[in-house]
């Protein structure tokens, strides 16, 4: 997604825990870890989606697909 959103998560709408902020963009983080680095193999760590906020810039990270996206423009879904 190149310009923000509204997310849910599991179909429940989604707020900065630091400011509110409703509208985020997303972006894959790589989730290192010490021994795989360590061993050469940093390749094999897990990544995240992080939903960054557009308004204060906290990155929430996520490891499952439970992330939905929505155009600010048209709202959430109706339950």
């Amino acid at each position: 997604m190149s310009t923000g959103a509204l997310a849910t998560i599991n179909r429940v709408p989604f707020g900065c825990l630091v400011c509110k902020g409703e509208i985020f963009f997303d972006r894959k983080v790589k989730l290192n870890t010490t021994g795989a680095e360590f061993m050469n193999m940093g390749w094999m760590n897990q990544s995240a989606t992080g939903l960054v906020c557009t308004r204060c810039g906290y990155v929430h990270l996520f490891l499952n697909d439970a992330i939905e996206y929505w155009r600010p423009e048209s709202g959430y879904p109706s339950p």
